[in-house]
Parts: structure tokens; C-alpha cells; sequence
């Protein structure tokens, strides 16, 4: 099966890798990839298994108004939108982004 290629305003065959899984054990939400991202592939979540804040510690020590305890972390929303510019993994800095050339659909 044949992958999928372009071609460059300069008449070279480009072949676009395309976004296939995050690592959420690395990420740190920076949302850097969200930003760079053209077509709204990824979405910020809650990191599932974070510490659960205790219900007598309502002291927020820094009054930034935001809870400290929560951690967030990029999950793909949109995976099938992906274009294949590989901008996110060029901007994460904890390389967290896996990619890989997808085939021509038939």
C-alpha cells in the first residue's frame, strides 16, 4: 500500500507524518503543541489519576485563585484532522508526540 505524499512548492515529493499518540506520562500541558496546531487536534484535560486535593485543605497559599493540585495534560481530540506538518512535535519539549506516515485510503 502506497503512503500518502505531496508535493512542495519547489517540486519535491513530501511525505507527512502524521500525529498517532501522546505519552501523558511526559507531558506537562504546556499547551505549546495546542497553540502550533492549524487544525484543533488537541485538547487540554484533567490528568487522569491526579492527587485529589483533601477536603480540609481549602488554603490556597499563593491566592492566584486556581487550585494547585490539579494537573492537565494534552490529549488528540481531533486525530483524523491532523495534516501531518509535525509543528507540535517540533515545539514540545518533552517530546511526548509519536508520528508516522499514514497509507492511502482506498
Amino acid at each position: 500500500m502506497s503512503l500518502i505524499t505531496g508535493i512542495t512548492r519547489g517540486g519535491s515529493e513530501w511525505t507527512p507524518s502524521f500525529v498517532t499518540a501522546i505519552n501523558q506520562a511526559k507531558c506537562i500541558g504546556c499547551g505549546r503543541c495546542y497553540k502550533v496546531c492549524p487544525r484543533q487536534v488537541f485538547e487540554l484535560i484533567e490528568r487522569e489519576g491526579a492527587m485529589e486535593a483533601d477536603d480540609d485543605d481549602d488554603f490556597d497559599d499563593d491566592d492566584d485563585g486556581f487550585d494547585d493540585d490539579v494537573t492537565m495534560v494534552m490529549k488528540l481530540l481531533n486525530a483524523l484532522d491532523c495534516i501531518g506538518c509535525e509543528a507540535c512535535a517540533r515545539v514540545c519539549p518533552k517530546k511526548c508526540l509519536s508520528h508516522q506516515p499514514a497509507p492511502v485510503a482506498a
